[in-house]
């Protein structure tokens, strides 16, 4: 099949990689527009961009998909099929009336739970135990169209979101190249989404961000986990502010975000319920460490404690 691939970031990369592998033929490929990026802002090109422009696949970086201009390049490509994986932009009607069999979402959530922009992190930040990639006839609503296919794999203890991503765009990679050669085949059928179940995966507040000690053990380390490679988890002590990137749920009692111990383990703080040991911590503007590490450059003392909120 000619397809025309949407995507940008590393999760599409994946899965258009895989793409390029087999034996159906991206024509083009559209991704977001250059953004700012790194600490001097400078446009940067979308992990998609990279991967195409290597490649030298034709390419288009429209800012909006309604208006007639960018939707007569889309005509332009022929496509049989637009597949679209995390691309961050709206297709309109007319866009996904274009090709013959339609677009196809790569959608990292078993639908109808987590329709939205951040269905990895709310499934984190939820405690769900699985979660998987649903391959899904695009339609005029949010994540709403009809599932193609579809396949569940577990949550890890110790998964966060960029762990997470990696091995559901492997799943999405893989399910897609099964879906298309299906859908060319003729042997695949759509099966509308349940009614029941629905849930949405709003994006990310700044405020999510901001631990809570006086919340309970397991909600901050899923947030942690939720929130690594990026943002991060944001905390303050002294004044100062900090990343958290890596905790593990511990026992222990205290006020909420004491400092209960030190040890070559990691940092004892008390939640609202349980305590976490933090393991790896970042200060504004310096570097990802190991706590030991942290600790030798900014020394804390037990009975010192983090800002409750």
């Amino acid at each position: 099949m000619n397809v025309l691939f949407a995507g940008t970031p590393e999760f599409a990369a994946r899965c258009l990689e895989a793409l390029l592998k087999s034996r159906h033929r991206v024509i083009g490929v559209i991704t977001q527009p250059d953004r700012p990026a790194g600490r001097g802002f400078a446009l940067a090109p979308s992990p998609v961009k990279k991967l195409a422009s290597a490649r030298g696949i034709q390419m288009t970086q429209p800012e909006s998909l309604r208006d007639a201009q960018a939707q007569a390049k889309l005509k332009h490509f022929r496509a049989d099929v637009i597949v679209v994986a995390a691309y961050g932009l709206i297709l309109p009607r007319p866009v996904l009336e274009l090709p013959r069999d339609g677009a196809i979402n790569i959608h990292a959530s078993l639908l109808p739970r987590w329709r939205g922009a951040t269905p990895i992190e709310r499934a984190l930040l939820a405690g769900d135990r699985h979660t998987g990639v649903s391959i899904m006839q695009m339609d005029d609503g949010l994540d709403t169209g009809p599932v193609l296919m579809q396949e569940e794999i577990p949550i890890l203890e110790d998964d966060t979101m960029g762990t997470l991503r990696d091995r559901l765009a492997e799943l999405g990679a893989k399910l897609i190249v099964q879906a298309l050669d299906a859908l060319q085949a003729g042997v695949i059928k759509a099966t509308p989404q349940s009614a029941e179940g629905v849930t949405y995966a709003a994006k990310l507040e700044k405020r999510e961000a901001r631990v809570d000690w006086r919340e309970g053990a397991l909600t901050v380390n899923r947030q942690v986990r939720a929130l690594n490679p990026s943002p991060g988890a944001d905390a303050r002590v002294r004044r100062v502010e900090l990343k958290i990137w890596r905790c593990a749920t511990a026992t222990g009692r205290g006020n909420a975000g004491e400092i209960l111990s030190i040890g070559p383990d990691g940092l004892c703080v008390a939640c609202g319920e349980g305590a976490l040991v933090i393991t790896e911590l970042q200060r504004s503007g310096g570097k990802r460490l190991r706590a030991a590490d942290f600790l030798r450059g900014f020394p804390l003392t037990v009975g010192e404690r983090f800002d409750a909120q």
